[in-house]
């Protein structure tokens, strides 16, 4: 044995045979292997899909120490880099070759992927081979049911080093690099939300499907292989410009230039993994195996966040067994469900709280929903650029709103802001809300009109009053109508996915008011609960009143609806707001004339309910 430094690395080149010349006369060689003729491109693709291994976040979490418990035959130190003669690669390619259906020959091609896998990049390799412990089972499993050579495994690494989430720089993604066409071809599906090519299974049973259809065009592996990588077309002209020929070393000129080096890199590959003990590699161990993971079926939209809280799982793990969900969502429904992956530990867990689960929403998700229902109803908000020395209560007098809102609307903790911050200070927005009828429970007739509106019963829709008051007025006949002025509830009837963010947001509310007026501790509520949200006032009048011509007439007891005027408002806006309502209505029932005589905070009324 003698020592040779690689590179900066001792390297001992082991003569267990005796040292011969890779193209001589003994070993078979291409046609042509001058150094001029040879491309070799450092750091190529295959090259570069490993290094996506280094910057993997879940290997942060993932990363054991090697292995050193595994059995070292050959007795060599740690770190210590073995490189063998020729010879030595030949003859054990020799016995690969035999048992397989796949020409794994030897040549100076092959030789440079070898030291590119077990030298060069011998730290990513470790990677790789912790990663096909995962991996490899579920690929053997379908190889076998498609009746095709397990060496084919190796191709994912050649492929994507095992990387789930590999993308090349043309868009083919996955650990079996599909392109969107050929992905989609073999119903690969991919959406904004989920991409068919990053899972592990599907990709893994499209590939199978793919190399055996391309097989039954070639007949040949090696062929198959390079048609995988740059696609029928190419090969198919690499075999008409070499006058026919139907071999791999013959064609493999005419290639494409990433294609030349990708069916030496598979031969590699085959070898580095066969022989990893002899070149001191050992796996870098996952914190679980392929036999530890188990399949649930998701029946709800359930994001990585409500797993990872309720479930006490890292969302990194999560992200690794399930990367074809690309934000960290399962868009699943009961028509549509999706598979989700997790330790076996973990599916009992997930059954017994299943429910919950769909139901529950970090403290993050609300804050995000409210902020993304705010986006929703503000339409044309207007906004103020923070100036030196002003404040929200300065700019809160300004646009005649209070600094509560302006904390609302803006999302503040407190009153500190920046200068040069824009505020939203006047949503252009009115959430419309359907008043139930009001019908009194008919009242002794000695009863006070005040006594009779204080004991009514809810309504049929169970709108119950928290307030009554009775205000009289004197018209100029001299009579005096009641005027009730009565508040009301205004309730919400939960719908499946909706939480209290989104609901606080639609009625323009807060979280903590909507827990208070229902006396809930959390944020959890169950779809079909009633809500009170928020409350209204309705007046009714009773008596006679006075028409515009001064003369009496009777009427019943009615009940207003109302609206607050908002900045910019006009009377073709509001009355546009509200279904059935003209301008000449909002008019008459208000005594206005013009434009003018309407006033931010006004409070007007805009149709009769009853």
């Amino acid at each position: 044995m003698k020592i040779i430094r690689f590179s900066g690395i001792l390297i001992a080149v082991c003569c267990l045979f005796p040292t011969i010349d890779l193209f001589s006369q003994d070993i078979p060689a291409p046609a042509d292997t001058s150094q001029s003729a040879f491309e070799f491109i450092k750091d190529d693709f295959i090259a570069a899909s490993l290094d996506s291994l280094a910057g993997l976040r879940y290997f942060e979490g993932f990363e054991c120490p090697s292995d050193e418990t595994l059995k070292n035959v050959f007795g060599f130190t740690p770190g210590f880099v073995p490189v063998y003669a020729d010879s030595v690669y030949y003859n054990r390619l020799k016995k690969l070759d035999a048992a397989s259906p796949i020409n794994l020959t030897y040549n100076q091609y092959v030789k440079d992927y070898i030291e590119l896998y077990a030298v060069k990049k011998r730290g990513l390799m470790e990677r790789v081979m912790g990663l096909a412990q995962i991996y490899f089972p579920m690929f053997e499993e379908h190889l076998d049911r498609f009746n095709m050579p397990l060496e084919l495994k190796y191709l994912a690494i050649v492929e994507s080093a095992l990387n789930p989430v590999a993308k090349s720089r043309v868009g083919a993604t996955g650990l079996w690099q599909f392109m969107y066409g050929t992905g989609k071809a073999y119903n690969l599906k991919v959406t904004s939300l989920v991409d068919d090519r990053r899972d592990p299974l599907k990709s893994t049973i499209a590939a199978c499907e793919h190399m055996n259809d391309l097989y039954k065009m070639y007949n040949d592996w090696l062929l198959v292989l390079a048609a995988y990588n740059s696609g029928a077309g190419n090969v198919n002209k690499a075999i008409r410009r070499s006058g026919g020929k139907m071999d791999f070393w013959q064609i493999r000129p005419f290639l494409p230039l990433e294609t030349r080096g990708y069916v030496p890199a598979f031969i590699a590959v085959n070898y580095v993994m066969s022989y990893a003990a002899e070149h001191n590699l050992r796996p870098v161990q996952p914190l679980f195996h392929h036999f530890e993971i188990d399949t649930v079926i998701v029946k709800d939209v359930l994001s990585f966040n409500q797993i990872s809280t309720l479930l006490n799982i890292p969302v990194e793990e999560i992200e690794f067994l399930n990367p074809a969900y690309k934000s960290r969502i399962i868009p699943a429904t009961k028509e549509n469900t999706y598979v989700l992956r997790l330790q076996k530990k973990n599916i009992a867990d997930f059954v017994n709280n299943e429910a919950q689960l769909y139901a529950y929403r970090s403290q993050a998700e609300i804050e995000k929903e409210q902020v993304l229902a705010m986006m929703k109803t503000v339409t044309q908000a207007e906004y103020h650029k923070v100036k030196r020395g002003e404040s929200l209560g300065v700019i809160a007098r300004k646009y005649r709103c209070s600094v509560n809102d302006l904390k609302k609307w803006n999302r503040l903790r407190s009153t500190n802001i920046q200068i040069g911050q824009r505020l939203i200070v006047r949503p252009e927005s009115f959430e419309q809300v359907t008043y139930a009828q009001a019908k009194p429970k008919p009242a002794p007739a000695q009863q006070t009109a005040a006594q009779t509106a204080s004991t009514q019963e809810t309504t049929p829709n169970n709108t119950s009053a928290e307030a009554v008051a009775t205000i009289t007025a004197t018209d100029s006949a001299g009579a005096e109508p009641e005027i009730i002025v009565r508040r009301e509830n205004i309730y919400h009837r939960v719908k499946r996915g909706e939480t209290l963010g989104r609901i606080a947001g639609k009625y323009n509310t807060s979280i903590a008011e909507i827990q208070r007026l229902n006396n809930l501790k959390g944020s959890i509520i169950q779809a079909g609960a009633r809500l009170i949200v928020g409350t209204t006032e309705i007046t009714e009048t009773s008596g006679q009143a006075v028409a515009d011509n001064h003369q009496k007439t009777k009427e019943k007891n009615t009940v207003f609806k109302y609206y607050t005027v908002q900045q910019g408002d006009t009377l073709w806006k509001i009355a546009n707001q509200h279904e059935g309502v003209t301008v000449e209505d909002i008019k008459r029932l208000n005594n206005i004339t013009n434009e003018k005589q309407l006033k931010p905070g006004q409070k007007i009324k805009v149709t009769v309910v009853s």
